[in-house]
């Protein structure tokens, strides 16, 4: 197994777990316990003076937790991850761990709103700047850049809702040009099958691990993978904030870690069926997908991922009632903010991640009343096209899109 073809199902379901585990069970057991014991001073001291192949408690380590971190770091290619309660957990103790009062921070305007309201609301009152740039701008990049003060950029590929790629070797670039600074990239949308950001000069990778790497719509996670001393210090800042992830959800995230290349490719296979079919519809304004030639980084990411993953974003040629009515007509698709889970996923972005903004203040970020965002699942890709072919045609039997 070489590191530029990895064998993905191999590292799925062996990497990161010992081949001899407790009580000899095949599969990694859950340790549900917040206390470990020692068998003696001699032991205690060890372990304090640096011997750290055991528990002592479980704010700081989980043998459970640590089989998941060990296998998300071999499929990821990393020297170390760290688990976290929820994506959002791994994104602020990273950037808690990176950031001080007087450090600077650029961003992408299409980075997750959560982690830019993180940046500009909390970040902000602790004294560390933030300079939000637009994706693919290099000009702007480059004008943002303090080298000296900017100590992270901050980025994702592929975007939310857009699924806009970020250039991650011209991001390196910038990085560079900033010693001391650290490039992340949020991969949720991509998972280490279609994209490895870690071999394009990326120093640390998050995913919300509730998404395709849980893979099932039944737990709470969020890794952050990179080089083991960065990530070590971020699990010691973990321990002090207490965002960590129970037992019970490492297991779950473990098993789902096992079909994730098969997920995955199902899901790249579908979403391409459907965003080919989604384009040739007359009721739809424009299709939002890397691979269709149609999408403005449709060459970056051939260039950069080996898929283009399972959502799909698209405008329809109606009104925020067609998109409404499109939506509700879904018999299979599941209206749901999440995504990447074995269930097909639907929503309408405008009523439901942005409801609190007026039209106005959606259309002003890009976010319009007849957009639709659908994170394909495992059903029959004959069966979801049905599906939202029907809906297609009741959403718009009432009244026709507006010339």
């Amino acid at each position: 197994m070489s590191d530029d073809k990895p064998h993905w199902g191999t590292l799925a379901v062996r990497g990161g777990e010992p081949r001899g585990k407790a009580y000899d069970a095949v599969t990694t057991p859950i340790v549900a316990s917040s206390t470990y014991a020692f068998g003696s001073t001699k032991e205690l001291n060890r372990y304090f003076e640096g011997d750290h192949q055991r528990e002592e408690y479980g704010r700081y380590g989980n043998p459970t937790v640590r089989a998941g971190e060990q296998k998300i770091a071999a499929l990821e290619g990393a020297e170390a991850a760290a688990l976290f309660g929820s994506g959002m957990a791994a994104v602020t103790t990273t950037l808690f761990e990176l950031l001080k009062s007087g450090d600077h921070l650029i961003l992408t305007s299409d980075c997750y709103r959560r982690t830019r309201q993180f940046v500009g609301r909390f970040l902000g009152r602790l004294g560390i700047e933030s300079t939000l740039v637009e994706p693919g701008n290099e000009a702007a990049l480059q004008q943002a850049l303090q080298p000296g003060r900017t100590k992270v950029i901050l980025t994702e590929s592929p975007t939310n809702p857009y699924l806009r790629i970020a250039d991650l070797p011209l991001y390196a670039r910038a990085r560079d040009a900033c010693p001391g600074a650290n490039l992340i990239v949020d991969a949720t949308f991509a998972t280490p099958i279609n994209q490895r950001p870690l071999q394009q000069g990326v120093d640390l990778v998050i995913h919300s691990a509730t998404k395709y790497l849980g893979g099932h719509n039944d737990l709470l996670a969020g890794a952050v993978c990179g080089r083991a001393g960065l990530v070590q210090a971020i699990q010691d800042l973990r321990g002090v904030l207490g965002g960590v992830l129970d037992p019970q959800s490492a297991f779950l995230l473990i098993r789902g870690l096992k079909t994730l290349p098969l997920r995955v490719r199902q899901q790249n296979q579908t979403a391409q069926h459907i965003a080919q079919l989604l384009e040739q519809d007359t009721r739809v304004r424009r299709v939002f997908y890397p691979g269709l030639e149609s999408h403005p980084d449709h060459a970056l990411a051939k260039k950069q991922m080996s898929g283009f993953g399972g959502v799909i974003s698209f405008r329809l040629s109606g009104t925020v009632d067609h998109a409404s009515r499109f939506v509700d007509a879904c018999k299979l698709a599941t209206i749901a903010p999440s995504l990447g889970a074995v269930e097909t996923l639907i929503e309408q972005p405008a009523i439901m991640s942005y409801f609190e903004l007026t039209t106005g203040q959606r259309e002003a970020i890009g976010i319009f009343d007849d957009l639709i965002r659908l994170s394909v699942g495992l059903e029959d890709a004959g069966d979801i096209a049905a599906d939202l072919l029907q809906a297609l045609d009741a959403a718009f039997a009432a009244a026709p899109p507006p010339a």
